[in-house]
């Protein structure tokens, strides 16, 4: 088999060159990072939950018309998405106070917002991924007014798509990340939704106990975080009850087999 070009490694994922023009490979690790990578782990399994939940919300996100990256997934790790021009700009979109929003602001941990924020930051690990305004990204140009309208517009579809998605599996969405990139028709490109989403980037609590079900567990050292993010997919319909661990780790399966 021919060794597939890497095209880029981040904290999560590795992206690879794909079959067609245009298009990419994208493998998920179990590497778990936290504080721009100041904490660094490993969850076992991570990888194949996250490629399955991320798979089941863009397909639904796809039916609902919301444009994405994502075309279909290959196997347990990887998935084949659209090559995009990735708009440098994290999105994030907050319902309940927590994480920074709290420490920032004051605010008690689970404090319900009167209404929905959306925040910016400028993606960039070596200053720590700072908060910025619309003013900063227009003066940088990372990204044009209308392209924040696009971008802005469709981070509120997709919060209240999601809110609902979790919310009928007893799971609130209490904040989340997004990413998002363009693509180009000849001299116009569009905003699509782009990179992942699953427990990594989200902030999911259990609604009857506020347990955390998400990455806050690895970040806070609370433990359970296989378990934790095997709950999310296994509420979402993703891991059958009873599965053997949904094969989380293909080494360990084909020893189990015999192969």
């Amino acid at each position: 088999m021919a060794r597939r070009r890497q095209v880029y490694e981040g904290k999560a994922k590795i992206l690879y060159e794909g079959p067609e023009p245009g298009t990419l490979i994208q493998y998920f690790k179990d590497d778990a990072t936290a504080f721009n990578a100041q904490k660094k782990g490993t969850i076992n399994g991570k990888g194949v939950l996250n490629n399955r939940i991320s798979e089941h919300v863009f397909t639904l996100l796809d039916h609902i018309g919301v444009p994405t990256h994502f075309i279909r997934r290959l196997n347990m790790r990887e998935q084949l998405i659209r090559q995009v021009e990735i708009v440098p700009i994290e999105v994030v979109v907050r319902n309940v106070a927590a994480g920074s929003l709290s420490k920032r602001l004051g605010i008690e941990e689970g404090t319900k917002l009167p209404r929905t924020i959306i925040e910016y930051y400028y993606k960039d690990d070596a200053l720590g991924d700072p908060m910025v305004s619309e003013e900063h990204i227009a003066c940088f140009g990372w990204a044009s007014q209308e392209e924040m309208h696009d971008i802005a517009d469709l981070a509120i579809r997709v919060n209240d798509f999601l809110c609902g998605l979790f919310a009928g599996v007893g799971i609130r969405l209490v904040d989340f990340k997004l990413e998002f990139g363009r693509v180009w028709d000849d001299d116009y490109g569009r905003i699509i939704l782009a990179d992942e989403i699953s427990p990594d980037g989200c902030r999911l609590w259990d609604m009857e106990t506020n347990e955390k079900m998400d990455k806050d567990r690895f970040r806070r050292d609370l433990g359970g975080e296989a378990e934790a993010y095997q709950e999310v997919a296994r509420r979402l319909g993703l891991l059958p009850e009873g599965e053997d661990s949904a094969v989380l780790d293909l080494d360990s399966h084909r020893k189990r087999r015999g192969k």
